[in-house]
């Protein structure tokens, strides 16, 4: 992944690219986030994931899909982002 996969744009809403894990839920998928931070004494690099649900209106989004997910209005008790665009298709 790129090192500017989260955004915000002039309404203050924060955009997130990351790949589809799973597309099993019905309208909702879960988006793994990864990036690497460093260690703060050894200097290492190390790698870090979140996963987060996202809501897929259409269902378009397959697993390996990569994304882009933008926040919004908590939708139920874990979801509270939404599809904007799938960027590239996984591989079949």
């Amino acid at each position: 992944m790129n090192d500017n996969q989260t955004q915000v744009d002039n309404s203050g809403t924060r955009t997130i690219d990351g790949r589809v894990a799973s597309a099993k839920g019905a309208k909702t998928i879960t988006v793994v986030i990864d990036r690497q931070i460093q260690h703060g004494l050894y200097g290492k690099l190390l790698r870090r994931s979140t996963k987060l649900h996202a809501h897929d209106e259409k269902g378009e989004c397959r697993e390996g899909d990569l994304v882009r997910i933008a926040e919004c209005r908590p939708l139920s008790k874990t979801k509270h982002f939404r599809v904007l665009e799938v960027l590239a298709r996984a591989a079949d």
